[in-house]
C-alpha cells in the first residue's frame, strides 16, 4: 500500500509540473516572465535603467493562443518597457499578422518597437512589413536604429538573415558598437558568435530553449549548431560578448513544452562607473 501511495504522489507531481512548464497556469500569457541586467560602463548615464523587452518565437497562434496574446498583451503595459524588440517567428500565415501585431499598438514605448525577421518569416515579409508598419513596428533588416533621448544615443543592430548573413550584416554587427553602446537582435544566437559580434549584448530566439527538455538535464532537439552553449538564457561568446536567448513564446512542430517554459524576457541596461 504505502508503494503504491508513493507512486501516486510521484505520478501527481510529475503532472504539476508538466502543467505549470507548458505555463497553463500563468496570468502572463507565458510561463514567465525572465528579468536580466546587462551592466557596462559603455552605456551613457542618461540610459541608466532602460528596461528592454524582448519576445521571440511567438508561431502565433500555436500553443499562444488569442487568450494568452491578450494576456501577454496586458503584463507588457504592466511591465511599462522603455523599447520592445521583437526576435522574429511571428506567424505561419499572413491572414494572422495583423491580429498579432496589432496588439502590440497600444504599447507606450517611448524609444519604440522594432522587429527582425526569423527564418520562418521570408516568404512572409511583405505581409508581415504592412501589419508592422499599421502597429508602429519597425523592421530592421540589416538596418540600424539609433535611440536617442536630449544628452544620448544608443544603437540597436537588427539582421534580416543571421543564417545566411549578407556583407551588410557582417559589417553592421562588427562596426556599430565602435561609436555607441548597441543592442544586436538576431533571430539566431549562432549569429554573434559566427560572425565574432561587436556588441554590448545580443538578444536571440530559434533554439525555443530546446522547447521540450528532461528535466532540464537532457534536450533532444537545439537548433544550434553550438550544443547547449547558447541554447537558452544568459551565455558568452568567446570573445565575451553576452549572448541573451530566449526560449520564445510560441510552439512549432509540436504544441508542448515540458521544462522549458515560454518567457517574456525583460533586460534592464545599467551604466557602470568607475570606482573612485
Amino acid at each position: 500500500m504505502g508503494h503504491l501511495h508513493f507512486i501516486r504522489l510521484t505520478l501527481s507531481a510529475a503532472i504539476v509540473l508538466l502543467i505549470s512548464s507548458c505555463a497553463t497556469l500563468s496570468g502572463n500569457g507565458v510561463g514567465r516572465v525572465k528579468h536580466y541586467s546587462v551592466v557596462s560602463d559603455r552605456l551613457p548615464a542618461s540610459f541608466d535603467g532602460m528596461r528592454v523587452a524582448f519576445l521571440s518565437d511567438l508561431h502565433f497562434p500555436s500553443k499562444f493562443t488569442t487568450k494568452r496574446l491578450q494576456k501577454l498583451v496586458a503584463c507588457l503595459h504592466k511591465e511599462a518597457p522603455d523599447v520592445l524588440l521583437l526576435g522574429g517567428d511571428y506567424v505561419p500565415s499572413g491572414s494572422y499578422a495583423q491580429q498579432l501585431f496589432s496588439s502590440f499598438s497600444s504599447l507606450n514605448t517611448p524609444y519604440g518597437k522594432y522587429a527582425v525577421p526569423g527564418n520562418h518569416d521570408y516568404r512572409l515579409l511583405d505581409t508581415l512589413s504592412v501589419a508592422m508598419k499599421g502597429a508602429g513596428v519597425r523592421l530592421l533588416a540589416d538596418d540600424v536604429a539609433f535611440l536617442s533621448n536630449a544628452a544620448d544615443t544608443i544603437a540597436v543592430v537588427g539582421i534580416n538573415n543571421p543564417f545566411k548573413p549578407s556583407l551588410l550584416a557582417r559589417e553592421l554587427a562588427g562596426n556599430v558598437c565602435d561609436g555607441f553602446f548597441t543592442i544586436l537582435l538576431a533571430h539566431t544566437p549562432d549569429f554573434a558568435q559566427d560572425v565574432d559580434a561587436c556588441c554590448d549584448v545580443a538578444l536571440s530566439g530559434h533554439t525555443h530553449g530546446g522547447q521540450v527538455s528532461l528535466f532540464g538535464l537532457y534536450t533532444p532537439v537545439k537548433n544550434t549548431k553550438y550544443g547547449t552553449s547558447f541554447l537558452r538564457g544568459r551565455n558568452h561568446t568567446v570573445n565575451g560578448v553576452p549572448v541573451i536567448t530566449t526560449n520564445g513564446v510560441g510552439t512549432s512542430r509540436r504544441k508542448v513544452r515540458f521544462w522549458v517554459p515560454s518567457e517574456l524576457v525583460i533586460v534592464t541596461l545599467r551604466a557602470e562607473r568607475p570606482v573612485k
